[in-house]
């Protein structure tokens, strides 16, 4: 009974007679999911609407509007958001011809939301396209129960220490695999650029990757990804939270670590740019750390303590094959000379658009000090 109690009452619905409709002819006509990130920084919200024809890009897809003072982005005398189609999707729940559209956010002036960070990573992304950079993030998240337990751990107390879940295999060693698996297949066929996943250091805690994403395409898949996950956590009734320490005590958290390369890294020789670029990012921990969590750095707080595979957030350092370090250069790319490096500050939490462009103004832009440069009239 307490297991069954884990997961939502919703979950329990016959998913068979769903199947019934969902196979029923649309007659030309297309539902599509427009999706956004919410007042919070950290949730998506979707609402659907029919199109008397397939998009078949994204300019075919009109712009939409909301109520803000629902999603904690508007007063409610002036609620009116407008919903701007961005990045188009297969949508893997209701299947072909329908669509999931990722949409910026704009207020009632056209300006851009608070947490619409989009729109400055475009820009930014626009200005060093001739650098091509290239990112993947690894996006940790961990599994609870409806009840905000992590799911599989015992009602009342604690699996046993970390050690044998890492890549595990086995009833006793993970949960949840069903739901990782199913993620992972509605990713593929939405299109998204997911290319691996594997369980944690701590149970009921996973890992998904995405990329390798030019530019502004980074932060739109993973932010893709993210929806699809939270929705396909519905369907089986739990819940997926990006929480950077989930756990206190002796458990693994969860982070977004970001792997980088500009095309100068990845020639012959990269290498000597590499370790530029880290020292240019040694010089603005503390902006970088701002920007890694939605909070200013206070959830980050709880996960980069120095231990747990995680730097001290307040000391930066690099190194190679150095997961304790805030910078980690793969052990090939040492020796063979060139590649990329990973960036394991960021939060499971982060916004990717925050997170992509902060290390372009860095890397690229030379920006330095805690403030960043503003290139609109640029």
């Amino acid at each position: 009974r307490a297991v069954a109690m884990s997961v939502s009452h919703s979950s329990r619905l016959n998913k068979l007679v769903r199947e019934q409709y969902v196979r029923l002819p649309q007659d030309g006509l297309v539902q599509v999911t427009y999706i956004w990130v919410d007042g919070s920084g950290e949730g998506v919200r979707c609402k659907s609407r029919t199109l008397d024809k397939e998009p078949k890009s994204i300019e075919d897809v009109p712009e939409w509007n909301f109520d803000g003072s629902s999603t904690a982005q508007a007063e409610g005398s002036n609620s009116d958001m407008f919903l701007v189609p961005v990045c188009m999707f297969r949508d893997p729940f209701c299947l072909d011809p329908n669509k999931l559209v990722l949409c910026e956010v704009l207020k009632y002036n056209r300006k851009p939301a608070e947490t619409n960070l989009r729109h400055t990573c475009k820009k930014v992304m626009d200005l060093v396209k001739d650098s091509h950079p290239w990112f993947g993030m690894e996006q940790e998240y961990t599994l609870l129960g409806i009840n905000g337990h992590p799911y599989g751990w015992p009602d009342n107390g604690f699996p046993g220490p970390q050690g044998p879940y890492y890549c595990g295999v086995g009833a006793d060693k993970v949960y949840g695999r069903d739901i990782v698996e199913s993620h992972y297949k509605a990713c593929l066929y939405a299109g998204v650029k997911i290319c691996g996943t594997n369980a944690e250091v701590m149970p009921s805690q996973w890992e998904f990757q995405v990329g390798p994403c030019e530019g502004i395409e980074m932060g739109d898949h993973l932010w893709m990804a993210r929806f699809i996950l939270h929705r396909v956590c519905e369907d089986f009734g739990v819940v997926a939270t990006l929480d950077p320490k989930p756990m206190t005590g002796n458990w693994n958290g969860a982070g977004c670590h970001t792997n980088y390369s500009t095309e100068e890294m990845r020639r012959e020789g990269g290498l000597k740019h590499i370790e530029a670029a880290i020292e240019k990012l040694s010089k603005r921990h503390d902006y970088h750390i701002c920007v890694y969590d939605p909070r200013g750095g206070r959830d980050n707080s709880r996960r980069l303590t120095g231990h747990h595979e995680t730097s001290n957030i307040f000391e930066f350092s690099a190194g190679v094959a150095n997961r304790g370090a805030s910078i980690r250069i793969p052990r090939q790319v040492g020796q063979d000379g060139f590649g990329y490096f990973e960036d394991r500050r960021p939060a499971a939490n982060c916004d990717p658009y925050a997170v992509t462009e902060a290390i372009v103004r860095t890397t690229v832009l030379n920006e330095t000090g805690v403030e960043t440069k503003d290139y609109a009239d640029h």
